[in-house]
């Protein structure tokens, strides 16, 4: 694969992720969903820096932690976390862009 296709790969998977996030914040969205979505985006993790997929994990496992609980007896903020994957959709972005 060339430079290009794995930018561009890299893009198509950010933007499934990022529309899995879309339907997870949405009524009856899945934690769940989201989370095994984000993890079998394997060319976008490649095409970070490694912290980028240290930091997602880390945020995923306290979402599935989250959704294992109700809101009131979990220690983290399911809206806190999906605004924390927003910004690391974000920042993403802009890495991959400023690759391109």
């Amino acid at each position: 694969m060339t430079r290009f296709s794995d930018t561009t790969t890299a893009l198509v998977q950010l933007a499934t992720l990022d529309s899995a996030l879309a339907r997870c914040r949405a009524p009856g969205g899945s934690a769940t969903e989201l989370s095994a979505t984000a993890r079998t985006q394997d060319a976008l993790l490649a095409a970070l820096p490694p912290r980028y997929a240290e930091v997602l994990h880390g945020l995923l496992d306290r979402l599935e932690s989250s959704a294992l609980f109700s809101e009131e007896s979990c220690s983290f903020s399911q809206k806190d976390l999906l605004d924390s994957l927003q910004q690391w959709v974000d920042k993403a972005g802009d890495v991959l862009r400023q690759a391109g």
